[in-house]
């Protein structure tokens, strides 16, 4: 005799803290089968676009910085070459130097997070602390620069707001020398962990083919086996002259493009920022980091796009000027809103539990799906 079920519609979240913020999931069920999930968002809508409206060019950079507050930097800096590249603005060498060091620090500390609350997600308490304890020590050369931790109004347009403080390059390759061993201690204590593997390998494959249609960026595209990274597929700033390269899935425990795949791709990223690092801080050059600040922000009329790669994918800004101080419009495609979209294609099938696995690996924030 055939077991008769029911499908259950399961509510998941915003409360729940496995659900990365203010996001609700909307699960139908049979039994812990998950038959679709349907993303709801709306908890968290911070007005940015219509906001920079009444802003000037400068002052978007702070609520740039409350997009992916995990990645500030990284923010500013895609926005700073937005505007320099309406305006034909050339920085300082130097400048670019300090950029491309702040926004590798910075993608070491958002993947520290997604690692760690990664790990968390699934059970695993104690890799949580030992990221997080890593990232304090970004965190401290961030204050040390700018006096915030979190929120940096630091990288401006047509260059920096200050120099870097005497004793930051000193302080910054320790930190590199700090850090290296710790990626392998991670590996040791959650990568390579028999219950993580099982929870994450084979779980929410997202195969080759489906992240490209879904304009899957990041980590998230790269863990599914292409090397695509906008800062060798279309350098930017001055990383055509660094060596490093571009970690992919390969499929190690299971299917390319599962979990487990999207989640070491962001451990393998760290160690190559760190290379990045550590070739910028031996070549930086001297140099004035304001000598390019335009004394008014008031770019020509016209339309301007740019993008980074930023921790989580492709961040880019398209702005419209009508030749005022204020950006006429401004208009931001945020990585995680876009990887966010695959979320029901590879939870169908799935159970309740690998859902949490499978958002956890996508590694979103809210503030920037729903802006």
């Amino acid at each position: 005799m055939a077991l008769k079920t029911e499908e259950m519609v399961l509510n998941m979240g915003p409360q729940h803290p496995s659900t990365h913020g203010v996001l609700r999931l909307e699960l139908e069920l049979e039994g812990e089968l998950v038959l679709n999930v349907r993303p709801h968002l709306g908890y968290l809508h911070r007005c940015f676009e219509k906001h920079c409206e009444a802003m000037t060019y400068p002052q978007v950079i702070p609520y740039v910085d409350r997009l992916d507050y995990l990645a500030a930097m990284s923010n500013e800096l895609t926005y700073a070459i937005t505007c320099e590249k309406l305006m034909n603005i050339q920085v300082p060498e130097r400048v670019e130097y300090i950029r491309v060091i702040m926004v590798e620090l910075q993608r070491i500390a958002s993947h520290l997070v997604a690692l760690g609350t990664f790990g968390l997600d699934i059970g695993a308490f104690t890799p949580f602390l030992y990221c997080f304890i890593d990232r304090e020590k970004i965190l401290s050369l961030f204050e040390l620069t700018c006096g915030a931790r979190m929120l940096y109004n630091y990288i401006w347009i047509g260059g920096l707001s200050h120099d870097l403080h005497p004793d930051f390059i000193r302080l910054a390759k320790e930190f590199v020398q700090y850090f290296k061993p710790h990626v392998a201690e991670l590996n040791n204590l959650l990568s390579y962990n028999k219950i993580f593997i099982e929870r994450t390998a084979n779980v929410g494959v997202l195969p080759l083919e489906a992240a490209i249609n879904y304009n899957i960026t990041g980590p998230s595209l790269r863990g599914s086996g292409i090397k695509w990274d906008l800062r060798k597929n279309d350098p930017y700033s001055i990383y055509d002259k660094f060596d490093f390269d571009i970690p992919v899935g390969k499929g190690t425990f299971g299917q390319v493009g599962d979990c487990w795949d999207r989640y070491f791709v962001r451990v393998v990223e760290m160690e190559q920022s760190l290379r990045i690092i550590e070739q910028a801080l031996e070549q930086i050059p001297e140099g004035d980091v304001t000598s390019a600040l335009p004394k008014r922000v008031k770019p020509p009329e016209g339309t301007v796009y740019a993008r980074t790669e930023n921790p989580k994918g492709e961040l880019g800004f398209f702005i419209v000027s009508n030749g005022s101080l204020n950006p006429y419009r401004v208009k931001v495609k945020p990585p995680s809103f876009v990887n966010l979209t695959v979320l029901g294609e590879l939870c169908k099938g799935c159970f309740i539990s690998d859902v949490i696995a499978i958002l956890g690996s996508i590694d979103i924030v809210m503030g920037e799906v729903d802006r």
